[in-house]
């Protein structure tokens, strides 16, 4: 056996117990204490690892060291945690089966760091992918944060998990990580506002106070202020707080927290330190009940401004409860101490909370988003088994837990092995092992177990107590071999057993509880107020709709009682059992040397302990007497197939002969093996890696003969498409050459017969010149000829008639020279261009003007019929203007240039104006424009905006746009103005005959209006159009006002100052003198502007 194992047989001690001999427990635990001194912690059980805790840091880790154990078989090296990780994984990536490795041991036992190892070897498994990489450094960078959040100082170990973890790792085809999910199991969240002698709080608190001063004035905390909820124990030398604090932050910056994210969380934590300063007083309610008030309202606020909240009300919600009974609320007022139990509640549940969403938010980050088939490997990390002097509700789950981890131990290696070899007939002496089954079933059976009681006794009406909880326990297990309380005559007189406690005899021993506070931690309420405040609290993590605290909004369902502790644990200890039943198990037992937490010490009682409730020598026998590897025989089959000729390339035949064939090939001896009913077993390990190195020479062979084919596959089709290139490349170059060779002879070709046909066309050519030269020389003789004839006949008459000719001739020349000079000389097209020129033809004259009367009228039509319709009819009022008020009011030139715009204070877009326009139907509007309206009493001008509609004109009141007056255009019946530069405007109105008009009839309206002239012409033609009749228009120095108390006289006069900018009026009697200025400026433009207008 000791030649099979090879490198087993030369080191330390024994490297696997399986070798051991003789075997004992003595042997055992002496070869544990040879090899621990020796520094060789790990040793095996077959593929079992035990590991040591050595209480100091070894030079066995690092990535020389995985890359010395990368891919080689389990017992080719000395006894290491990589191997069983290499194992893990290969068998994930070669048999695509999910693993996972279960951790377990006793608190301080070295479970975390076996863990962060396994990770650390995973991780550098894989490739170095930039992708990759940052999915690893998120995976080992997740420990940092949970281990700050969910690890303590105790007793037994200096970073113990008060927490159980279980992390999925998720690989895709390649083997590589591409993602993981992290479940978290019972937080042991009374250490937030407890802890025993010679612990501390969880390690975020302390990291938090030894961090930059400026992150502890931003949080409002302080390096030496001290807080209740830390203990005096705090300062610890082999941790480095500050150290741990900066790895943290920078863990989350790697995970994908954003700063804001971080900030949150850190005012979080410190809420909870500030909430434990906070002190109650004693005091006598209105009604006479005890009641308490917060002794300084400080440390309220602090707590306030960290998470948003109302100072004053949240100091109620400590101090009061609020009751639902029937329907109707009721409040109640609290005692000191109960004050203080509602605000450990509270503190209790925001850690605890925060911690649930800090590994969600972690998991969002780290998951896998990829819809790909994926691989999961596994690692169990979780609180070992308890016992402490005081051992309370948290102990009892964490040991239940234990439980449940040995049950699946005992079933995976002892009891499943064992009825495994029954089933396939394999010959088996049965080897005796404690099966903690009995136990799991006293905690967790329904109706009868511990945890059933427990809810039942948190959810039954009436007083129940952790009394009538004993009391209960007793009635229905007090008869169980494992269950021992004071109430039982046998153990009535064991003083080791409180009278307030009950004892279980555990696998891993006995361990006593004592019942106080198992009610309240199993019912984990929290007072609705107080849910309430922290719901309505600004925190983006623990308020509002998306925060912590929904049971505080107004739509929760008051009335329903959330699930106990005790329910919810078991619930997720069932699925983790489910999850590790549907994977391979692989597993480390970590043992804890000595209780001092010191290196090279081991106790022997103590490693003798844990070796018994470990089951390690059970392990130990049944690997003895069993075989190291079994496997169906279909999948040996299909595995180990290449190794034989008869079942490569495929086996017909049946599977178990095929797998004869395979060993029969291999020359393995008979004794190496046995055949079951459906499986086939080997017993020593080295036979199975011989079978995998054979497996790996032939996968090698296979894989040389696929790349020669393929080789070989690869030249031939190169050199057929070299071929077809060749071919086409020969025919592409005898096409290109014949194709050249044509193209050369028809150019040849064609310069051939282009000189044939030239010299064919110059001899034509040629021939037909020298007839034209002969036609044409005849023709000038005949010419010549006739024309010598006829001069001898008509000499005579030539001189009589020339004059006549010379003069008819002569009248077409300057007839002809007039027409061109007027032709090129032409004016523009303006009708304003008065440029004509000049005629140097007497008799001329009456034709010159009536051509240039002719061409103004073409321009004119030209250039009315280029204009718009729009501003045709801008133009007829400027015409309509010139008619009214040209050469009779000096104002007309200054408002020459401008165009009329109507509305000058946009008061169409106007929502005021909206209103008045549908009250008094005056929706198209003429005119409007910022004014006075000169009172008819005193002569004083009140501001009012003017506005003609097509129905009526109105003065309005500015700010609101409240009608003060409304003049229908059918009652005016003139209008009057001054000759001067000014805008005053008479309006003379036909005085009613009769009725309610008569009544409100004040007279002639007198204004003042900037655009007097557009206000003036647009009324004209407005009133022109719906009357059909003509307002007389006057323009004088002088003028009548109609009033119902008589007519008046308007004397208009100019100023002789230059400072006068506006109207001056005074009242004398029945005389209004108006004295104007002698310049306006209308519609913004400079007087200067509006002087070179006017000039032009």
């Amino acid at each position: 056996m000791s030649d099979q194992h090879g490198i087993l047989s030369r080191m330390v001690g024994v490297g696997d117990m399986v070798l051991l001999e003789p075997l004992s427990e003595e042997n055992f635990l002496e070869n544990l204490q040879k090899r621990f001194k020796a520094d060789h912690i790990y040793t095996y059980i077959g593929s079992v690892v035990v590991s040591v805790n050595p209480y100091k840091h070894l030079s066995i880790y690092g990535p020389d060291k995985i890359e010395e154990y990368r891919g080689r078989n389990m017992y080719e090296l000395p006894p290491h945690i990589y191997a069983v990780a290499d194992l893990a994984y290969r068998s994930m990536k070669n048999h695509n089966r999910d693993q996972c490795v279960l951790i377990t041991g006793e608190s301080g036992a070295g479970k975390t760091e076996a863990s962060k190892i396994i990770m650390q070897y995973v991780a550098a498994m894989s490739s170095k992918s930039q992708e990759v990489t940052k999915i690893k450094q998120q995976l080992l960078q997740s420990n940092p944060v949970l281990e700050a959040f969910g690890n303590a100082k105790t007793v037994r170990n200096d970073n113990s998990s008060r927490f159980g973890k279980y992390m999925d790792i998720e690989f895709d085809f390649k083997g590589d990580p591409i993602g993981g999910i992290i479940t978290n199991y019972l937080l042991e969240k009374s250490r937030v506002v407890s802890q025993s002698p010679g612990e501390r709080n969880f390690h975020v608190f302390y990291q938090l106070l030894n961090g930059p001063e400026h992150v502890l004035n931003k949080l409002k905390l302080s390096k030496n202020e001290k807080y209740s909820f830390l203990t005096e124990s705090e300062v610890s030398s082999s941790i480095d707080d500050a150290g741990n604090f900066r790895d943290v932050l920078t863990a989350f910056n790697v995970i994908g927290f954003g700063t804001e994210e971080v900030d949150h969380i850190l005012q979080a934590v410190a809420a909870v330190l500030k909430l434990g300063n906070v002190k109650f007083k004693a005091k006598s309610a209105k009604n006479g009940m005890e009641g308490c008030s917060v002794e300084d309202m400080k440390e309220i606020e602090d707590v306030c401004a960290l998470l948003g909240m109302d100072a004053e009300k949240f100091a109620t919600s400590l101090t009061q409860r609020v009751m639902t009974a029937r329907q109707e609320k009721v409040t109640c007022t609290l005692s000191a101490s109960e004050a203080a139990y509602a605000r450990d509640a509270l503190c209790k549940a925001i850690y605890s909370r925060l911690f649930s969403w800090l590994v969600k938010r972690i998991n969002s980050s780290i998951q896998s988003q990829a819809k790909t088939k994926r691989k999961v490997m596994g690692v169990l990390d979780i609180y070992g088994f308890e016992v402490f002097e005081n051992n309370s509700f948290e102990q009892f789950i964490i040991n239940y837990c234990n439980e449940k981890l040995q049950q699946i131990f005992i079933e995976l290696t002892l009891k499943e092995e064992q009825e495994e070899y029954v089933q396939e007939g394999i010959e088996w002496i049965h080897i005796d092992y404690f099966d903690n089954e009995i136990i799991c079933k006293l905690i967790e059976e329904p109706h009868t177990g511990i945890l059933s009681m427990l809810d039942e006794e948190c959810l039954r009406p009436g007083d129940a107590t952790d009394a009538t909880f004993l009391k209960k326990l007793h009635d229905n297990c007090g008869t169980h071999s494992r269950f021992e309380s004071r109430f039982n005559p046998e153990f009535l007189s064991d003083k080791s057993l409180p009278h307030d406690s009950y004892r279980i005899t555990h696998y891993a021993g006995k361990v006593t509880y004592r019942v106080d506070g198992f009610l309240d931690k199993n019912n984990d309420s929290l007072y609705r107020n107080l849910s309430v405040s922290m719901y309505g609290s600004s925190h983006t993590i623990l308020g509002g709709d998306a925060g912590l605290f929904l049971e505080g909004g107004p739509t929760s369902d008051n009335m329903k009682r959330p699930p106990t502790t005790a329910t919810q644990f078991k619930s997720s200890i069932a699925e983790l059992m489910k999850n590790l039943h549907s994977k391979n198990p692989n597993y480390i037992r970590c043992i804890k040397p000595n209780a001092v937490k010191r290196s090279g010490i081991i106790t022997q009682d103590l490693v003798q302990h844990q070796v018994r409730y470990l089951g390690l020598m059970e392990n130990v026998r049944v690997k003895r007497a069993g075989y190291a590897f079994r496997q169906k025989y279909e999948d040996c089959l299909e595995r180990y197939k290449m190794l034989s000729k008869t079942t490569w390339p495929n086996w017909h035949g049946v599977p178990k002969k095929g797998v004869a064939e395979i060993l029969k090939a291999r020359d393995i001896p008979d004794k190496e093996y046995a055949f079951g009913h459906t499986k086939i077993f080997i017993i020593n390990p080295k036979t199975l890696f011989s079978l995998e190195d054979a497996r790996q020479d032939s996968l090698h062979d296979l894989a040389t003969i696929i790349q020669r084919i393929w080789r070989g596959y690869v030249q031939r089709q190169r050199f057929l498409t070299m071929k077809r290139a060749a071919i086409m490349i020969s025919k592409n170059v005898r096409s290109y050459l014949a194709s050249k060779k044509y193209k050369m002879l028809r150019v040849a070709t064609i310069v051939m017969q282009s000189y044939i046909r030239g010299w064919k066309a110059r001899c034509i050519l040629r021939a037909h010149k020298e007839l034209k030269r002969r036609i044409f020389a005849v023709t000038v003789i005949a010419a010549h000829w006739r024309g010598c004839a006829d001069r001898k006949k008509y000499r005579r008459y030539f001189r009589a008639n020339a004059g006549g000719v010379i003069a008819r001739f002569m009248e077409k020349l300057h007839l002809y020279l007039y027409l061109t000079k007027v032709r090129d000389n032409a004016p523009s097209k303006s009708p304003i261009d008065k440029v004509w020129p000049k005629c140097r033809y007497p008799c001329l004259e009456e034709t010159h003007r009536q051509l240039e009367a002719v061409h103004h009228r073409w321009r004119c039509m030209v250039y009315r019929k280029s204009i718009s319709k729009e501003r045709q009819g801008q133009l007829e009022e400027k015409l309509e203007a010139s008619e009214l008020f040209k050469g009779k009011k000096s104002l007309y030139w200054i408002s020459l240039p401008a165009m009329f715009k109507g509305d000058y204070i946009s008061i169409q877009r106007q929502e005021k104006w909206a209103k008045v326009a549908a009250a008094t139907d005056d929706k198209t509007i003429i005119f409007a424009d910022e004014g006075f309206k000169i009172n008819r009493a005193d002569g004083k001008a009140v501001s009012s905006t003017v506005v003609v509609s097509d129905k009526a004109m109105l003065l309005l009141q500015p700010e609101t746009y409240k009608v003060k007056y409304r003049l229908p255009l059918s009652d005016i019946k003139g209008l009057s103005y001054s000759p001067y530069a000014d805008g005053m405007t008479l309006i003379h109105i036909t005085p009613p005959t009769g009725g309610p008009a008569a009544k409100t009839y004040k007279g002639d309206v007198m204004l003042n209006v900037a655009h007097s002239i557009e206000c003036g012409t647009r009324l004209y033609r407005k009133i022109k159009q719906t009357t059909g009749k003509e307002i007389p228009m006057k323009i004088a120095k002088g003028s009548t006002l109609a009033s119902k108390g008589g007519d008046c006289t308007v004397e208009f006069s100019e100023s002789a100052s230059e400072d006068v900018v506006s109207p001056v009026i005074k009242k004398v009697k029945k005389t209004f003198a108006v004295s104007v200025p002698k310049k306006q400026v209308p519609n913004g433009a400079t007087p200067q502007q509006n002087g070179e207008t006017a000039a032009a």
